[in-house]
């Protein structure tokens, strides 16, 4: 009796589904009473069509809630259709159950509760990679390599990275107990760590040689133009009369945070990108009047690994002239993906535009001819193993009373060729082409 009450409370909510949907339908199909009959038949027969197909599902939902060998979970199943429904769309649209599209909003804030750890799984245990400066983790003197065996009473071995994320991460304030093992150290180490209110640094600095300032963007979230801002002002201060931009493997992220960081150096109300859709109209993205460095000679790396907003601010900059890009040519994710909140907490993630350079180039790449991203005006190849081991050693490694220092030891680095001939441009300077104003 209780499985027959919970399948009609299920039907009926599939049901209501249903009749909204067809109500929604309907409302699009037949937007004005002027339409013409051919138009009406047409959008008939679509509805009719749509119809059909939806009753498609809910006949599966019957088949499978009547007779599957066990108890099924209807938000588990009406979740997995919606996956399965925006999965065919493309590489980028998803269906977000509440955590996941929780843990994407705590991502693009740049800040969560949490202990300042960064982790991976290592021969099946979380393993730390490095804990973060003035964070928890660090002052309770967690170091690199220290395993996490286990979280409050839960081993961690078997234990998925994003299982363990959501173990360690909390509100601020709340506790969280972690039990280590260390090399050298015969006896597990528990500590029970406080969570605080953790701030993803997505921008790193340094000065070069000859006053060659050096910024690597990580990703484009919230706290990005700030902390560039910050970056940018400390360069200045030790004398910065050119920059390297570094974007490789910067995977994108927010739109209005890749178009900010164009801002600091393209002005005079130039078009930085713009975006289109089927069902949205053209929104140009334009700089400022001025703009602080508009006038600092740049240098902008890119390689396989630069992607969507990445590929925003290099393509303004290669439009505009405003800098030579050097490296490999980029990912080709030039979609516009919204993110819409449902009701019941989880999310759609859905591409609902494309973005284009000044210029009117589109850089998604068509998966068909391969074409797409953007290329570099200076071409470096890199093998990929070396790829791979300049981006772990471009990661700092921390340990409470010791200098911070690079995930990969001196005698294993290999030499950045990028970074090379991106030096070797700004020493040329005075004759690089499309230093416009």
């Amino acid at each position: 009796m209780l499985r027959t009450s919970m399948f009609r409370t299920s039907r009926m909510v599939i049901v209501k589904s249903f009749l909204l949907f067809s109500f929604i339908v309907s409302c699009v199909a037949f937007p004005s009473l002027g339409a013409s009959k051919t138009k009406e038949e047409s959008a008939k027969q679509t509805i009719d069509q749509t119809y059909d197909q939806l009753k498609l599902l809910l006949d599966v939902y019957q088949q499978v809630n009547q007779n599957y060998v066990e108890d099924v979970d209807t938000k588990k199943l009406i979740y997995g259709a919606a996956a399965g429904l925006v999965g065919t769309l493309d590489p980028f649209s998803q269906f977000m159950v509440p955590e996941a599209r929780e843990e994407m909003q705590t991502t693009t804030e740049g800040q969560f509760g949490g202990l300042g750890i960064r982790i991976m799984i290592k021969e099946d245990w979380l393993t730390v990679i490095t804990p973060l400066p003035d964070t928890p983790a660090y002052r309770a003197g967690v170091l690199p390599e220290d395993k996490i065996v286990m979280i409050d009473q839960d081993s961690t071995r078997g234990m998925t990275l994003q299982d363990a994320v959501k173990k360690l991460r909390g509100a601020p304030k709340t506790q969280v107990k972690i039990t280590l093992a260390r090399e050298g150290v015969k006896e597990p180490i528990p500590i029970t760590l406080t969570r605080e209110n953790i701030i993803i640094i997505s921008v790193k600095s340094k000065m070069l040689t000859n006053g060659v300032g050096y910024v690597r963007i990580t990703e484009f979230i919230e706290p990005t133009l700030r902390d560039l801002q910050k970056a940018l002002e400390g360069l200045t201060k030790q004398g910065m009369q050119s920059l390297i931009v570094d974007l490789r493997n910067n995977p994108g992220g927010l739109l209005i945070s890749a178009v900010d960081v164009a801002k600091e150096f393209i002005g005079d109300q130039k078009l930085i990108v713009y975006t289109e859709g089927r069902a949205q109209p053209r929104q140009d993205f334009k700089a400022d009047t001025t703009a602080p460095y508009k006038k600092i000679p740049i240098v902008c790396l890119i390689n396989r690994g630069s992607a969507s907003g990445s590929e925003i601010v290099a393509g303004a900059f290669q439009d505009h002239g405003r800098a030579v890009l050097v490296g490999s040519e980029s990912f080709g994710k030039g979609s516009v993906q919204s993110v819409i909140k449902l009701e019941d907490g989880s999310g759609l993630r859905l591409t609902t535009a494309k973005y284009y350079t000044p210029a009117g180039r589109s850089i998604h790449r068509d998966m068909k001819t391969g074409v797409g991203g953007i290329q570099p005006d200076i071409v470096v190849q890199v093998e990929r193993d070396a790829e791979v081991k300049l981006q772990a050693q471009s990661e700092e490694v921390y340990a409470k009373g010791q200098e911070s220092h690079s995930l990969v030891p001196d005698k294993e680095r290999v030499k950045d060729d990028v970074l090379g001939r991106a030096l070797e441009v700004l020493k040329i300077r005075p004759i690089i082409v499309g230093q416009k104003e």
